[in-house]
C-alpha cells in the first residue's frame, strides 16, 4: 500500500483506534504460547511518525484462528521503566492500521504486537522503536515596518509547509508579561498583518506562529520590535495682539516637523473654556476679525502632519484682545447764556484725537428731535440754536484715532423757559452793569452736569 493511502487510512482511525482505554479482553498473564500462530508484520512503509502522531501498518492476517491483536507499548522518556507493557487492543484480525495520538513531539516510544487465539497468545513481534516529529517550526522570516501612525506592520515569509492552515498573531508590550492572541490569518500565503488603534510613540513586540489542518500549533518565530510614530512637536511660542481695532493678530513660531501638513488654531472665551478650531492653515500666522471692541479670547495652536497625527497644544495658551473703545469724557461745566447752552468736558484718554456731541431736543412730550455735532477738536462746545421752553440733553463721545467710539458721557438736561425776546430785553437792561462790573455774571449761570437739571433766566 501507498505512502499516501496510509496516511488517509490513520486519519480516519484516529476516531476509534487512539488511546489506551479499551473495551476488549487483556493479554492473559499466564498465557499459552502458540508459535503456530503468525507473527504481526509491518510493510514496507508501515510506520508514519509525526509530532503528536505515530501510525503503523501491517500485513493483513489471514489465519482464521487468529480473533484479537494485542499492542504493547514503552515511553522511553520514563527512565526507571524499561519494560514494554499491553496498551491497546484490536478486535478485528481483518484491521491492518493502528493510530496513537498519546504521544509528545520530539519523544521515543517503542511498540511490539501480538496476536491471539480463543486458547492462546502468538509469539510477540519485534520491537519498533519510533521518535516522534520535533515541534512544528513557524515562520523562518519575520520584519516589523517601524514609525507607522498609531499602526505596526509585521510581515513574513510564507511557511512551505502545505499542511499549514493559519497564522497567529501576538502580541505583548514591555510593560506585560504574557502575549496576547490579536489576530488569526487563514491561508498558508497570507504574509502580513497591520495592527492598528496603538498607542503614539509607543513600543509593542510582536510574533507568529502556524498552526496545521490537523490543530497543531507550531512554536513561536522570532520577535520583532515596532515603535509607532510620535506626535509633532507641540508649539511653545504663541503670540496674541492686545491694541489692535476689530481684530486679533495671532502668531507663532513654525514647525520643524519634516512630514508637516498644517497648523490647527483653536479659540475659547474663556482659558479652561471649549476650544473650538476656527482655523486650518499653512502660515504661522492669523487675523482674527471681531466685531466687538476690548473682546478677549484665548489661543492655542497645533501641528498637523501628513498622517494626520496633531500635536498636544493644551499646556501652551495665549491671550489676545481687540483694542478697547476710548475713556468716555467727564462733563466738568455747562452754562445756558445769553441764549447759548456752553459744555466743557476733561479730556479722560488720551488716545481721543476729536469729540461728538449729541443733542436730544423734546417739545412737549411727545415731539422730540436729535442733532448731531462731529469733528470736535477742542473739550468745549457752544451751542447757539437754543430756543424757549424746551428740554435738551447733551451726551458726548470721545473718537480715537482708529475711529473707536467710547461710551457715552453723564447726560446732560437744560431746560429752557420765556423767550429770546425777554431774554435779550432783560441783557439791554444789564447792559450798564456790565459795563461798570465786566466780570459781573448777572446773567450768566453755570451748571454742573446732573441728571435734571433746570436753567431759568429769571
Amino acid at each position: 500500500m501507498k505512502l499516501s493511502t496510509l496516511s488517509i487510512l490513520c486519519t480516519a482511525s484516529l476516531l476509534f483506534l487512539s488511546g489506551c482505554v479499551s473495551l476488549s479482553p487483556k493479554p492473559q498473564e499466564k498465557a499459552v504460547i502458540d508459535s503456530s500462530l503468525p507473527v504481526v508484520t509491518l510493510t514496507k512503509h508501515g510506520i508514519i511518525r509525526d509530532m503528536k502522531t505515530i501510525a503503523f501498518e501491517w500485513k493483513s492476517i489471514q489465519d482464521p484462528r487468529v480473533k484479537v491483536i494485542y499492542v504493547y507499548k514503552r515511553d522511553f522518556s520514563d527512565k526507571m521503566d524499561k519494560q514494554i507493557h499491553y496498551f491497546s487492543t484490536i478486535n478485528n484480525r481483518f484491521q491492518t492500521h493502528f493510530v496513537d495520538t498519546s504521544v509528545q513531539p520530539d519523544s521515543k516510544y517503542g511498540y511490539a504486537f501480538q496476536v491471539a487465539s480463543k486458547d492462546a497468545e502468538g509469539p510477540l513481534s519485534r520491537i519498533f522503536v519510533v521518535k516522534t516529529l520535533p515541534v512544528l517550526q513557524s515562520v523562518t522570516w519575520i520584519h516589523s515596518i517601524q514609525g507607522l501612525p498609531r499602526m505596526a506592520k509585521i510581515i513574513w515569509r510564507p511557511d512551505e509547509n502545505e499542511r499549514v492552515e493559519k497564522y497567529i498573531i501576538e502580541r505583548k508590550t514591555y510593560s506585560s508579561d504574557k502575549w496576547q492572541k490579536i489576530a488569526t490569518l487563514k491561508g498558508r500565503l497570507n504574509a502580513e498583518y497591520i495592527d492598528t488603534d496603538l498607542k503614539d510613540d509607543h513600543i509593542y513586540l510582536y510574533r507568529v506562529l502556524v498552526e496545521t489542518y490537523d490543530g497543531i500549533i507550531s512554536t513561536p518565530s522570532a520577535v520583532v520590535k515596532v515603535l509607532t510614530k510620535a506626535l509633532p512637536k507641540s508649539i511653545i511660542q504663541i503670540n496674541a495682539t492686545k491694541n489692535l481695532p476689530k481684530k486679533i493678530d495671532i502668531t507663532w513660531a513654525k514647525s520643524d516637523a519634516k512630514d508637516f501638513a498644517r497648523y490647527y488654531l483653536y479659540r475659547s472665551a474663556t482659558i479652561d473654556g471649549n476650544y473650538k478650531l476656527i482655523a486650518k492653515l499653512y502660515n504661522n500666522k492669523f487675523e482674527d476679525r471681531i466685531d466687538e471692541d476690548g473682546k478677549s479670547y484665548f489661543y492655542r495652536v497645533s501641528v498637523v502632519d501628513k498622517d494626520g497625527l496633531e500635536s498636544e497644544n493644551a499646556k501652551h495658551t495665549t491671550m489676545g484682545m481687540t483694542l478697547s473703545k476710548p475713556l468716555a469724557p467727564t462733563v466738568v461745566e455747562a452754562m445756558h447764556f445769553n441764549d447759548k447752552v456752553i459744555l466743557t468736558w476733561n479730556k479722560n484718554d488720551a488716545r481721543a484725537i476729536y469729540y461728538k456731541v449729541v443733542r436730544k431736543r423734546k417739545d412737549g412730550w411727545f415731539k422730540e428731535s436729535i442733532k448731531k455735532y462731529d469733528h470736535i477738536d477742542t473739550n468745549k462746545f457752544t451751542d447757539s440754536d437754543i430756543k424757549p421752553d424746551s428740554t435738551y440733553i447733551y451726551t458726548i463721545y470721545a473718537v480715537d484715532v482708529n475711529g473707536l467710539v467710547s461710551k457715552p458721557s453723564t447726560e446732560v438736561k437744560i431746560i429752557t423757559n420765556g423767550s429770546k425776546v425777554t431774554q435779550n430785553k432783560r441783557q439791554k437792561k444789564t447792559k450798564s452793569e456790565q459795563k461798570v462790573s465786566p466780570k459781573s455774571k448777572q446773567t450768566q449761570e453755570k451748571i454742573s452736569p446732573v441728571q435734571d437739571l433746570n436753567l431759568n433766566e429769571s
